[in-house]
């Protein structure tokens, strides 16, 4: 054989070689990522261009809080973490609101930050910052990826990081000039998620306390169930009579026409399930743990000869709050699948218990306002939306008062059918509706925004008109910080301070991006608004804002 068939053969035989930022894109291809929400960067151009030939669709943001919210909000969608790319120092800033939401709502997220060049860090170079330094306290890993034959490797270390144990936000920092670096494309695979289970010590535990209550209640929660599991779920529970409360903003789970669906447990404590917590005998938390919300400032259900069973992978029980009788470690549908099979007699007491608890729930979420002649009025909007909504229909919202009227009235009917932001953050709204509607073409997405809340990522609209999202937006407007407001009051009576606004008009606003807008002051108008918005919608595939003019300190309970 001569040398240059050697050579020949030799090359033939040589594993692929691209960029280590191309590599980065096949990876998160290979781990069944189909869509990421970007701001630009010169720090990662090597991986924008890697998706320029990708199946992934890469929605570009006005802002990077909005991309890591509409990341997150795709993390609590799909089994696979949401993805964000943001560029250094700024951009990487402007992300964090987004890592902060999905830390404490347990989202699987991995954020991808472009970094200065290697041989320039520690000099202050333009727009550098330290990873670790700002996000170590708020992810589970903070990596950076200063080898560049280790791409792959890094990616499938994060999507493992996001997903494992209880999900959250992995960021994996890149820099600029180690991207650029030709490596062997061989993929590093996916590494496996451990699910855990009940023993059988744990399903006799179970049984056992079961079999002992009079008021067992469960509490669904947490984003790392699937469909099936919560099908299951709710199956089971429908056979035996037993109830189950949705911790605050994950509505769903157990469906609101469930004979087992007994309402939101959060903040504000909505009837009927104010007093559960202490009523129940037996607390069996999946997917969550009784945290700050749940227990109203670690205040409620504290007395440890109380019963509480917690479900949950984590076997570090973060953010845990109160009595732990037992704990099982288990994601939610390992969970279900252990626990459908258990021979657990149903008592007639339980059948009573759980329809008292239901009865108390269809009376306070069934709309009962009519269209009146005066002012525009929230629950008189909340009572004409449901008539028309279809049976897949989701909601989203951010933070404050306003999403009270979502959590009493809208008929979330599976899960996933209600996406918020369980850490207050305001702002999440708007992305949170565009990441749903691009998620689920042709559903029917509804977000509602507080006057506030909007004007904080309302310019994503301009992505939802770029990339086709639909959702329905409407936004109540009563010119203040609702929430801040009511605190104001209790503590500082008649001494209103920093919590008031004056508005544009949100209807010329959303025009203005491409979408259809509507502004209502009366309540008779409120009909033919959502006629029309429906209309844009499914006739003419555009985003529709109905910009509601409300009266201050009108509440949904």
């Amino acid at each position: 054989m001569t040398q240059t068939t050697a050579l020949a053969a030799h090359s033939d035989s040589a594993p692929a070689r691209k960029s280590a930022g191309h590599v980065i894109v096949d990876s998160l291809v290979a781990h069944g990522v189909e869509r990421t929400y970007v701001v630009p960067g010169e720090s990662y151009l090597d991986v924008l261009d890697g998706l320029h030939d990708s199946v992934i669709d890469t929605v570009v943001c006005r802002h990077e809080g909005g991309a890591a919210y509409m990341a997150e909000a795709d993390g609590k969608m799909t089994p696979v973490p949401g993805v964000a790319m943001v560029t250094r120092g700024p951009g990487a800033a402007n992300a964090h609101v987004g890592l902060h939401t999905a830390w404490q709502d347990s989202t699987p997220m991995v954020l991808f930050v472009g970094l200065i060049p290697f041989e320039h860090r520690d000099r202050e170079a333009f727009q550098e910052f330290d990873p670790h330094a700002w996000f170590d306290s708020g992810a589970k890993r903070v990596m950076v990826l200063d080898h560049a034959e280790r791409a792959s490797e890094i990616v499938a270390e994060a999507m493992f990081a996001a997903n494992s144990g209880r999900p959250g936000p992995v960021v994996v920092g890149l820099p600029e000039d180690i991207i650029k670096r030709e490596i062997d494309a061989t993929l590093h695979p996916p590494i496996p998620v451990a699910t855990g289970g009940m023993t059988v010590n744990d399903w006799k535990a179970l049984r056992d306390a079961l079999s002992a209550a009079e008021k067992p209640l469960f509490v669904t929660g947490g984003n790392d169930w699937t469909t099936a599991g919560a099908e299951g779920l709710t199956r089971w529970l429908e056979e035996h009579h037993l109830p189950a409360a949705a911790e605050w903003r994950t509505e769903g789970t157990v469906p609101f026409d469930s004979d087992s669906y007994v309402g939101p447990i959060g903040y504000g404590r909505p009837k009927p399930t104010h007093d559960l917590l202490e009523e129940t005998d037996l607390l069996v938390f999946v997917g969550t743990v009784p945290g700050d919300v749940i227990t109203n400032g670690f205040l409620v259900r504290q007395d440890w000869a109380k019963k509480n069973f917690l479900v949950t992978i984590d076997p570090s029980l973060r953010g845990r709050s109160g009595p732990v009788s037992y704990q099982i470690v288990a994601k939610p549908d390992v969970f279900v699948r252990d626990l459908v099979r258990i021979d657990l007699p149903v008592k007639d007491g339980w059948k009573e218990w759980t329809a008292r608890l239901r009865a108390q729930q269809v009376a306070f979420s069934t709309p009962t306002a009519t269209v009146g002649d005066g002012p525009a009025r929230m629950d008189t909007m909340m009572a004409e939306l449901v008539k028309g909504l279809p049976a897949d229909a989701m909601v989203t919202f951010g933070a404050g008062e306003h999403t009270n009227w979502a959590h009493r009235y809208f008929p979330t009917r599976g899960y996933a059918s209600m996406i918020s932001a369980r850490n207050g953050s305001m702002g999440y709204s708007v992305p949170s509706a565009v990441a749903a509607s691009l998620r689920y073409p042709g559903r029917r997405v509804v977000t509602i925004a507080g006057d506030g809340e909007f004007l904080m990522n309302g310019q994503e609209l301009a992505t939802a008109a770029q990339y086709g999202a639909t959702p329905l937006v409407i936004v109540m407007d009563n010119q203040e910080y609702g929430t801040i407001r009511t605190h104001q009051e209790r503590d500082y009576p008649h001494r209103v301070s920093g919590t008031q606004l004056a508005n544009p008009d949100f209807a010329l606003m959303a025009a203005s991006f491409g979408g259809f807008g509507v502004r209502v002051e009366n309540d008779a108008e409120i009909p033919a608004a959502l006629e029309a918005a429906r209309k844009a919608i499914d006739e003419q595939g555009r985003f529709a804002l109905i910009h509601l003019i409300v009266e201050q300190r009108t509440k949904a309970y």
